[in-house]
């Protein structure tokens, strides 16, 4: 029979600290009535502490879902990290997360789409469970992404917050887990969202950090036009190939980037707000994180047999969509 590879668990962090809208109010010129009527956003969560990085987080959900799932670590065959706030340029964040979390029959690698990464690494492990190769895939999403928000941007520093969501994939013959997926990227987004220093392009001098080319640059109002136009197009793509009505969606599981490009995204597949899982209020965008920590939020609301479509959209620029049949009751 044809195996697909089907979500069997959820785990999820973030971390203990707080940033409200009524903080940023303090460091920047910003209310919390614009932050809140822009974006949606009413706090996010911060990894505070020395030399707490990405793997700290990813660590804590990979441990959480292993418990939840009742999996030994040395039944794992292959860890996907998704991030764009690795520990360190190499070792890879996802080794530095299987030797936190136990897993040492695994390899493990590091994945970078920025904000559709997670889509991206579900897609890889999915390939490996269908192709018969292994039984047990992590994928994690993890971003600290206080390390490269400058605190006195405040077009930028209202939108981003620290987290990790990881998910088990297993294999499937009753037609349930990852169904349809399209992804895809345009390389010429890049100079519209991007960090500008720290890679081999531009390595790290006093300049760079003097002009603060590490922090994350968007240019806003292009991103949002292209995120809101990329995320309903790919999904409704999704949905017209498995020959789904809005009425077949039981969720729309949308990247938490900005709140008007989820209603957006929304609306053009005809889905209700009850339908659509929301997070970002309480953890602003955490890029890779986004998508698991909604699950993690919603998973006791998840029935056997939902079709769920999982959107995103990220820097460079990467978008995409996957359709997943949900294959277990909370």
């Amino acid at each position: 029979m044809k195996i697909t590879a089907a979500i069997t668990g959820v785990g999820g962090y973030v971390p203990d600290y707080v940033l409200t809208n009524q903080e940023l109010e303090q460091l920047v010129d910003t209310t919390d009535e614009w932050i809140t009527s822009r974006t949606g956003i009413k706090e996010r969560r911060l990894l505070k502490g020395k030399d707490q990085g990405s793997s700290v987080m990813g660590i804590k959900a990979v441990k959480q879902l292993l418990e939840k799932t009742n999996t030994r670590p040395e039944e794992i065959d292959l860890l996907i990290c998704a991030t764009v706030t690795p520990d360190m340029l190499f070792p890879a964040t996802a080794n530095i997360i299987s030797a936190g979390a136990g897993i040492n029959k695994a390899f493990s690698y590091d994945m970078n789409a920025a904000c559709s990464g997670f889509l991206y690494a579900l897609a890889t492990g999915a390939q490996f469970i269908q192709g018969g190769m292994y039984k047990k895939v992590i994928v994690v999403g993890a971003d600290k992404m206080s390390a490269i928000v400058d605190y006195t941007d405040r077009a930028n520093c209202i939108l981003f917050g620290d987290g990790a969501g990881a998910v088990l994939l297993e294999p499937s013959t009753e037609g349930y887990g990852i169904l349809d997926q399209v992804l895809c990227s345009d390389g010429h987004g890049e100079q519209y969202l991007n960090q500008k220093a720290g890679g081999s392009r531009r390595p790290p001098t006093a300049e760079t950090v003097a002009n603060h080319e590490h922090y994350i640059f968007q240019e806003g109002a292009t991103v949002f036009k292209f995120a809101v136009k990329s995320m309903a197009d790919v999904a409704a793509q999704v949905m017209a190939r498995q020959n789904l009505s809005h009425d077949d969606i039981a969720w729309l599981v949308p990247h938490q980037a900005n709140k008007r490009i989820i209603d957006a995204t929304a609306n053009r597949m005809g889905v209700g707000p009850e339908k659509v899982m929301l997070n970002i209020q309480r953890y602003g965008n955490t890029t890779n994180a986004t998508i698991p920590l909604c699950l993690w939020d919603y998973e006791k609301q998840l029935h056997k047999g939902d079709n769920l479509i999982f959107a995103a959209f990220g820097g460079g620029f990467t978008w995409g969509a996957i359709h997943v049949k949900w294959a277990y009751n909370s």
